[in-house]
């Protein structure tokens, strides 16, 4: 806060700023609206996701009604088209890219197991690659990232982990440390799921499914930038097999289902009993192809 303060006493052009602190400082009269000709609201889907759109709506309140208003968005959900009709007049649309389309050459490959041996799985196709470098492994929790993070570095890959409960500085340790080869896989929450450019990132994994096919692909993202080739992985439970068919769905294309030969699947067992569709494993396509369903 001390170096901003100071810098916002001394005048400053530009202001870049997540919305909480910016209404710290505005309720402390250090910045005066006034002058402002443009706003930018950058990753307003992410803000909206993240339950920011009220500070949002506050710091819109505070700005001059004469002003040059910029919204960016990697998706446009109803509700940030209504946002954008209550705070732009007659807005010009400008779209880069298809919508909900991943960058074509990334290859995606889906691995059916159930969730308790997804770290054994993961590990085995970690160990499998003839060459080990510059993957990130995406999980849905901050506690699940931290296990997985200390399962793959007790089993000697070279790995760091992100999420929000990291301070900034190990936030960059991890990355560049995923830049610089020092580290071979990164182990983080959506919380890197946009905005970061790695480059030759051969690999994104994820552990968990994302729930939306939004999420897919801004995830998958991270790999395949500017033309480059790159792999997608997902470990797919049972139970999370409706979000990879959604995923389908809204990118008009088919994930190849994969087993490994030599990996021994089980069936799990949930509270004392084994799970609903106690037959999954043994309806696991092999090699990219599904096998018959049993009911």
């Amino acid at each position: 806060m001390g170096p901003q303060i100071t810098a916002l006493s001394q005048g400053v052009d530009i202001i870049s700023a997540t919305p909480g602190r910016l209404l710290d400082h505005a309720a402390q009269r250090r910045i005066n609206f006034s002058s402002v000709r443009t706003f930018v609201l950058d990753e307003a889907d992410r803000m909206m996701d993240m339950g920011f759109l009220p500070d949002v709506r506050r710091i819109i309140s505070l700005l001059p009604s004469s002003r040059q208003t910029i919204v960016l968005s990697a998706t446009i959900p109803d509700e940030i088209m209504r946002l954008v009709r209550q705070i732009c007049q007659d807005p010009v649309t400008v779209q880069v890219g298809e919508k909900s389309r991943p960058p074509e050459k990334i290859r995606h490959t889906v691995y059916p197991v159930i969730h308790e041996q997804k770290s054994e799985l993961l590990l085995k196709i970690l160990r499998g690659m003839p060459d080990l470098s510059s993957i990130i492994v995406f999980t849905r929790t901050k506690q699940r990232a931290d296990r997985l993070a200390d399962y793959l570095a007790r089993n000697e890959i070279r790995t760091a982990c992100l999420h929000g409960d990291r301070d900034q500085q190990e936030r960059t340790q991890a990355l560049e440390a995923l830049k610089s080869g020092e580290r071979q896989v990164l182990v983080a929450t959506d919380l890197i799921a946009r905005g970061i450019d790695i480059k030759d990132l051969s690999h994104v994994v994820n552990y968990d499914p994302p729930e939306t096919p939004d999420a897919y692909i801004h995830r998958i993202g991270r790999t395949g930038r500017v033309d480059a080739e790159g792999d997608a992985f997902t470990l797919m439970a049972p139970e999370e097999e409706a979000w990879i068919l959604a995923i389908e769905s809204a990118i008009g294309q088919r994930l190849v289902r994969v087993t490994l030969p030599d990996f021994e699947y089980r069936r799990s067992e949930v509270h004392g009993s084994y799970h609903p569709r106690p037959h999954y494993i043994r309806s696991f396509p092999q090699q990219g192809r599904r096998g018959p369903r049993r009911r």
